[in-house]
């Protein structure tokens, strides 16, 4: 049996709320260092949501930026725009 890149990321997620989002943030920093998912917008987004549960806001905020610029469906992009919007308000110094 193949695993896909979606499978991948999916196990890395799940293995960061299982067991720790340090665990689950190695295995997409494994992910990463593979050439043919350079373009996979779903790795920066994953890692993204992960450094935000972490409080690592500057991280996240560039990992959804990332993820933005590699994203091509409309409903993704408004999804992760949304995402950087509300981390952007939380580490607005203003707000």
């Amino acid at each position: 049996m193949r695993t896909s890149p979606v499978i991948e990321v999916n196990r890395a997620v799940a293995v960061a709320m299982a067991r720790s989002m340090e665990e689950g943030l190695a295995l997409l920093d494994e992910l990463e260092r593979r050439e043919e998912l350079k373009e996979f917008h779903l790795l920066p987004a994953a890692r993204a949501d992960l450094l935000r549960r972490l409080g690592r806001k500057g991280e996240a905020a560039d990992a959804y930026r990332q993820a933005l610029s590699l994203a091509t469906n409309d409903i993704e992009r408004r999804f992760l725009r949304r995402r950087l919007a509300d981390l952007e308000k939380l580490t607005d110094p203003r707000s």
